[in-house]
């Protein structure tokens, strides 16, 4: 049995981690921290939990084997070098932080420790992006040329849709496209890998501190561009992946949940439905397997370095006004070494 703490519950999906990590087999919540007390102290006791006011506290309980960390992205560094200071196992939500230094540190750390940590990248797991890997791995579309992936929804349109923290600058380390841009920016590396320079522009329709709106194009020492859309302004903006290439196409939206491959390989039928995979395990299930395993998730731990990086190139490109090399920034860590 994995005991789990859960720091903090300040991210929107705290709770929906806490939730499947009660209804995993092997797990259990055994403790709860949280930097408002409040709010804190109301979580441990619906579970009937210990609640800590001390962080250190909680980490030196022998019992707790590992934590999942929903602080605000700006307190991702300290929270976490502190519990793989303590070994204990860290599953957290993207970005794993708001800089690739900052990043890099914690990863250092978790390998100094011996510990597993996870980061929550949740499209990976899903049927669309597994078959849109295999179709482009496969060479269908030849030489991918152009990605486009858009993700948005309508929190900054609501009375009842992000909590006003999540346009906190400080906290948050930017808006849309730091929380929601994540997710296409996260699959047009899987599908183009890491581009050589970034260039964003960020919106700001309802006037908040950080941007609501916001675009990232992606470009390639080899012509090929990835287009990152995403925004809090748009009530019905369905996920939308597509992909050229120098051979075929291929599209897929949540509006249909199919997947559309147009490539001469296909044989007399050009155009085709491309067979979807069942969804993998989610992430917090893959943490508590490589915990228990003793395994670790390689793939996971260098996207999400790659994910960190991209991001604040996309950050200080805005900023500034101007593309943002990727070599500007820290040279590319590899995990293991």
């Amino acid at each position: 049995m994995i005991n789990v703490a859960i720091l903090s519950f300040w991210h929107v999906h705290a709770k929906d981690y806490a939730l499947q990590a009660e209804q995993h087999p092997e797990m259990v919540i055994k403790a709860i921290w949280d930097e408002d007390p409040d709010r804190g102290a109301i979580q441990a006791e619906a579970r009937q939990v210990p609640f800590y006011v001390d962080l250190e506290e909680l980490l030196a309980n022998q019992e707790i084997d590992a934590v999942i960390v929903t602080t605000p992205t700006s307190m991702h560094r300290d929270v976490m070098l502190a519990a793989a200071r303590a070994g204990k196992h860290i599953f957290t939500e993207k970005v794993l932080a708001a800089t690739i230094r900052e990043a890099q540190e914690i990863v250092d750390a978790v390998q100094k420790a011996g510990i597993k940590l996870t980061v929550s990248l949740p499209r990976l797991n899903t049927p669309f992006a597994q078959a849109a890997q295999e179709v482009a791995t496969n060479g269908l579309l030849g030489r991918l040329t152009q990605v486009r992936v858009r993700m948005a929804h309508k929190g900054a349109l609501s009375e009842t849709g992000l909590p006003p923290y999540f346009y906190d600058l400080e906290q948050c380390g930017g808006g849309a496209m730091i929380d929601l841009g994540c997710h296409p920016m996260y699959l047009t590396r899987l599908l183009l890998g890491m581009p050589k320079s970034i260039s964003s522009s960020y919106g700001y329709v309802t006037g908040r501190e950080v941007e609501d709106n916001a675009v990232a194009v992606l470009s390639y020492a080899d012509g090929a561009l990835g287009i990152v859309e995403t925004g809090f302004v748009n009530p019905l903006s369905p996920l939308t992946l597509e992909a050229h290439g120098t051979k075929g196409s291929m599209a897929f939206s949540l509006q249909n949940r199919k997947l559309i491959v147009a490539s001469p390989d296909n044989g007399d039928n050009s155009v085709i439905e491309w067979p979807l995979p069942d969804a993998l395990p989610s992430d917090l299930e893959q943490w508590a397997s490589h915990i228990q395993q003793n395994t670790i998730n390689t793939q996971n731990l260098e996207m999400a370095l790659d994910l960190t990086r991209l991001m604040e190139a996309s950050n200080l490109s805005a900023k500034h006004g101007k593309a943002v090399k990727l070599s500007q920034l820290l040279a590319q860590p590899v995990y293991g070494e």
